[in-house]
């Protein structure tokens, strides 16, 4: 075993928790694993890890081992793929996490065009509609909606995504279409939970944001089951227009109040500062921005 290979081990099973789960990402067998850490810690002359039946826990001196030797990690993949560069084929590995309505449809189809152009790029998307540690889960890339609320890492806008109201025609038909904002204290609103104000809707109204109370038998965290449940004619929702498209341009949804819509969610990269970007990270990065610059501007 060579001392790379070691911290490398030694990384992905302080990240993960686990020697099973780190073993897994790598790529090796759970013995192998545990036999290159045991390596490095007899080169080291230092114990890194805690290990009971139950759980792995880094020591002190494991916990300082594994600040400064992501940063080394990060610096060599960074040369592998400045030497890439200079030979014009990007290769290597790259993990991104995904919210899991938008990455498992819109961000397959713009990593698709991508990975056609890279071949030797290889992609490992986690989708969770859960937030995940990008750094402490060692993720290089991940895709999100919403303000960025941690302020040690970097985002990178790819574009704003409209908030949309719809209902299907069925539930139009029976309940009548609402014309205004004001009218939906008559109709069934379908509510996402994930939002701040639940029970409250924002539209621009003579030049104003105004909101708008509402309310309804059905509540859910995901804007996926809104559009859903919306398409199957149970009330109107209102909910990101990517879950909604595929309804819309199959005609089971539409739109409603589009001159009052008030409000966008940004869709942003995100990424560790401290990491020292390689080549093929950076290449993806570029990618989607030019991707979804132009569904923006389509």
């Amino acid at each position: 075993m060579d001392t790379l290979t070691g911290m490398r081990t030694f990384a992905a099973i302080a990240a993960h928790g686990s020697f099973t789960e780190g073993a897994k990402r790598l790529g090796i067998s759970t013995k192998l694993a545990s036999k290159y850490v045991r390596q490095l810690e007899e080169r080291l002359g230092a114990q890194l890890f805690h290990r009971t039946t139950r759980s792995v826990n880094l020591t002190e001196t494991g916990r300082a081992y594994y600040t400064r030797c992501l940063p080394l990690l990060d610096q060599f993949d960074e040369l592998e793929g400045l030497v890439q560069a200079r030979q014009s084929e990007l290769a290597g590995p790259i993990r991104i996490t995904a919210p899991t309505g938008f990455g498992s449809k819109q961000l397959v189809h713009a990593l698709k065009p991508f990975q056609a152009i890279h071949p030797k790029v290889s992609i490992e998307l986690h989708l969770s509609d859960h937030h995940v540690s990008v750094i402490d889960e060692g993720f290089d890339l991940a895709v999100r909606f919403g303000d960025l609320k941690d302020s040690s890492l970097v985002a990178k806008k790819l574009m704003d995504m409209r908030i949309v109201c719809c209902a299907s025609p069925d539930y139009l038909d029976l309940h009548g279409t609402p014309t205004t904002p004001d009218a939906l204290a008559i109709h069934n609103c379908l509510l996402r939970t994930t939002t701040v104000h639940v029970e409250n809707w924002d539209f621009r109204i003579d030049g104003t944001v105004q909101s708008i109370p509402v309310s309804g038998n059905f509540k859910a965290n995901s804007p996926r089951a809104v559009a859903h449940m919306a398409a199957d004619g149970l009330g109107i929702g209102r909910t990101p227009l990517y879950t909604a498209e595929p309804f819309i341009e199959s005609g089971r949804l539409r739109l409603l109040f589009k001159e009052y819509e008030a409000r966008t969610i940004g869709l942003y990269a995100v990424y560790p500062p401290s990491r020292h970007l390689t080549a093929r990270i950076r290449a993806v990065i570029d990618h989607l921005v030019v991707y979804f610059s132009a569904k923006r501007d389509a």
